[in-house]
């Protein structure tokens, strides 16, 4: 069984690949200032540029699970994402309302896909 884990530190892996799946941690906006617009927008990059480290991309999603500080910002982060996610490659996903590790995240994301 190989396990490979990549920029792991003390507390967590960004990205944890076994058989063939990559598991990412959760990602949150690269602009903590933004809205929930551009925070899902750079958020989504982060997803994209750790995906493509170890040979996959957004058509090889499988899950993902978004946490949204306040359902309020549904209908604008869905209108990041639906733009985001291939035709014919939506992943099975569940959304729901979290509290954030830090007061001005407003969305977090941690996707599993194939490699």
């Amino acid at each position: 069984m190989s396990i490979t884990r990549y920029q792991t530190a003390a507390r967590m892996s960004k990205i944890v690949v076994h058989n063939n799946t990559a598991y990412l941690c959760g990602q949150v906006a690269e602009d903590r200032s933004a809205d929930i617009t551009g925070q899902t927008k750079t958020m989504l990059a982060k997803v994209d540029g750790l995906l493509e480290s170890v040979g996959s991309n957004r058509d090889k999603l499988l899950t993902a699970t978004i946490y949204l500080k306040d359902m309020a910002d549904f209908a604008a982060m869905n209108a990041v994402w639906d733009a985001w996610v291939p035709a014919g490659s939506a992943p099975a996903r569940a959304c729901v309302e979290a509290s954030m590790a830090s007061p001005e995240l407003l969305v977090e994301i941690s996707v599993t896909a194939a490699v």
